[in-house]
């Protein structure tokens, strides 16, 4: 037998192995600290093991509860980033995904994986109001910024048979950190990003954009895109959509809507993203607000022939010779990747399982922890909300004290350290927050009220160790 083969009996012990910790972990997963008690140098140790000459054989597997005990767990009162929690079913969907091992390049290759996929990608720009848009899924939010921004250059400014040429691309200062990156891997470099202010809701000011627009066109150099965000990473704020796609239509710029965290918030609350089924193409996450296990992300766009002349560039050996349109199709002609895992399945499976319906209340219970958090926070005179809540991201600080940004990141710290809640940081217009994110289908009201008593609890230990101090 092949020493790589497992037989059917010994892959069902393994499997059940597995799934019988998984189950021991979701069982107890609400118990769990919201940081796991360790450190790197334990991690170190336990995990940095000579690599066996021979193998262990099912042994290799005593490892596996280590590993839940030392990772981060997705309990309902992990607020941390703007970051899903890993629906079950799309756990074992992922499974099954290995076990096939498809690689879902074109149909020849793959043919139920490529069909489920592209069904999925119309049941996603359905359900967003942008029925009829194509698109492929990706590793994540900053693959699809990526893909389409090169989308974009292709289109207005041509760059892959000649070379880069200059062109400006226009976002908030609420950008997140993946458009300029791929503006720098895409040749255009960071120059070309010009970021406009927000205003006082930390949307981008249209008035700005649109005369920095007008400047550019009249110093004629050639616009390339402007990027809208439905929901910016610090504080969830939706620019003007509408508005956006009008003046990138103006200018004959391509529009993208950057809605990594916030456009799937669109099943539960559509009047919030006017517009974007107006954008030329639009970045999601399904890891997000699906709350699908990670890598799931996802790339929509308007015209599939301008995905094709930014993608489309093939040898001999992936020629596909049939000319169906179902049988003839190829993911690598509409995307940057070849290889491709089956990411679709969980998605399929998950939506097929709960329902649409179900995954829509579920992003409006978090829309609303995120209303309750604002609500206790304001009614709170020791804490201050430092933004508005428009999705489920909620920034604040403690007030009692001298030099309030160092004592609220030793509160954070320590509201880490006690494990009961976990929360980010994010820094607003120099003020230190605390950021709680609610993309998460397991929090409960209890979770959400403990955060004010972990943040008070934990500021009161920091002041007191303070003045210890200082005596």
């Amino acid at each position: 037998m092949n020493p790589l083969d497992l037989s059917p009996e010994e892959f069902r012990h393994l499997a059940e192995r597995a799934v019988q910790e998984a189950g021991e972990y979701l069982a107890g997963l609400d118990s769990r600290p919201t940081f796991p008690s360790t450190s790197g140098g334990q991690t170190t140790k336990i995990f940095s093991s000579q690599l066996p000459e021979q193998g262990m054989g099912a042994r290799a597997f005593d490892a596996v509860a280590e590993i839940f005990a030392h990772s981060r767990p997705g309990n309902g009162r992990f607020f941390g980033y703007v970051f899903g929690s890993g629906e079950p079913v799309g756990a074992v969907a992922d499974l099954v995904a290995g076990v096939l091992n498809q690689n879902v390049t074109a149909w020849r290759s793959a043919p139920a994986a490529v069909s489920i996929e592209r069904t999925v990608i119309g049941w996603l720009g359905e359900a967003l109001g942008c029925a009829g848009f194509s698109g492929s899924l990706c590793g994540g939010g900053s693959s699809a910024n990526l893909m389409a921004l090169a989308m974009a250059r292709e289109a207005k400014a041509p760059a892959n048979q000649r070379g880069t040429q200059p062109g400006v691309v226009y976002a908030s200062e609420e950008v997140h950190m993946s458009v300029p990156k791929a503006l720098a891997l895409l040749g255009l470099g960071y120059g070309s990003l010009r970021t406009i202010a927000t205003d006082e809701r930390y949307r981008i000011k249209f008035d700005a954009l649109s005369e920095a627009m007008e400047a550019d066109a009249r110093a004629g150099k050639r616009i390339v895109a402007v990027v809208g965000s439905a929901g910016t990473v610090n504080t969830g704020s939706i620019d003007p959509l509408a508005e956006m796609a009008e003046l990138a239509q103006r200018h004959g710029a391509w529009f993208h809507v950057d809605g990594a965290y916030g456009a799937l918030a669109a099943l539960a609350v559509p009047e919030k993203f006017k517009g974007m089924e107006r954008a030329d193409s639009i970045s999601l996450d399904p890891h997000k607000w699906l709350y699908q296990p990670v890598d799931c992300g996802c790339l929509l766009y308007r015209d599939p022939a301008a995905a094709q002349a930014a993608f489309a560039h093939s040898g001999d050996y992936t020629k596909v010779l049939s000319k169906d349109p179902i049988e003839g199709f190829a993911f690598f002609e509409e995307s940057m990747e070849l290889s491709r895992r089956f990411r679709a399945l969980k998605v399929w499976l998950s939506l097929r399982y709960h329902g649409l319906e179900a995954f829509r209340r579920a992003i409006g219970r978090d829309l609303e922890h995120g209303q309750r958090l604002a609500r206790r926070v304001a009614a709170t005179p020791e804490l201050e909300v430092l933004a508005p809540v428009e999705l489920s991201a909620v920034c604040f600080r403690y007030t009692r004290g001298d030099d309030l940004n160092g004592l609220n990141a030793a509160i954070l710290r320590r509201v880490i350290e006690r494990g009961r809640v976990y929360l980010s940081n994010t820094t607003l217009r120099g003020k230190f927050a605390l950021r709680a994110c609610f993309v998460n289908h397991r929090t409960v009201e209890s979770d959400v009220d403990a955060i004010i008593e972990e943040v008070l609890a934990a500021a009161g230990e920091v002041r007191a160790s303070q003045k210890t101090h200082a005596s």
